[in-house]
C-alpha cells in the first residue's frame, strides 16, 4: 500500500508545475512485479490526472489576481498563452502527457476556461495512454 501511495504521489507531483518523474517510479514498480500492471497504470493515471486538475483549477482562478504585483506572469506571457490556446484549443490537451509542455498546457486550459468535462476526458485518455504505451514497451524489452 505504501508503494502504491508513493506511485500516486509521484504521478500527482509530476503533473503539477513542480518537477517530478513518475515514469521512472512506474517502470520500477512494473519490473518488480509485486502489483498487477493494471493497478499500477490506474494509480499512476489517477494521480497524474488529479495533478493536472490542480493546474486547471489554478488557471481557472488565478486571473482574479492578475493585477497583484506578485502575479507570476506578465500580461505579455498571458496574451501569448491565450493566443496559442485560442489557435489550438482543446485539441492541444492531447499533448498534456508530453514532458515540459504538458503542465503549462493544463494551466492554460484553466485560464481559457476549458469545460471541466472535456478537460478531464482528453487529459485522462492522453495520460493513461502514455502510461500504457510505456508499460507495453518496458514489458516487451524485458
Amino acid at each position: 500500500m505504501i508503494a502504491l501511495s508513493g506511485l500516486f504521489l509521484a504521478a500527482f507531483v509530476a503533473a503539477t508545475l513542480l518537477p517530478g518523474q513518475s515514469e521512472v517510479v512506474l517502470l520500477a514498480m512494473v519490473l518488480t512485479q509485486l502489483h498487477p500492471v493494471w493497478l499500477l497504470v490506474s494509480v499512476a493515471s489517477v494521480g497524474n490526472v488529479l495533478g493536472s486538475l490542480v493546474n486547471w483549477a489554478m488557471g481557472r482562478f488565478m486571473m482574479r489576481y492578475s493585477d497583484h504585483k506578485r502575479f507570476p506572469f506578465t500580461a505579455e506571457q498571458i496574451a501569448k498563452s491565450q493566443a496559442w490556446y485560442a489557435r489550438w484549443g482543446w485539441m492541444s490537451l492531447w499533448a498534456s502527457w508530453v514532458p515540459v509542455i504538458g503542465d503549462p498546457l493544463t494551466l492554460a486550459a484553466g485560464i481559457m476556461r476549458e469545460p471541466l468535462w472535456r478537460f478531464l476526458l482528453v487529459v485522462t485518455m492522453a495520460k493513461a495512454g502514455r502510461y500504457i504505451i510505456l508499460v507495453v514497451i518496458a514489458q516487451a524489452a524485458v
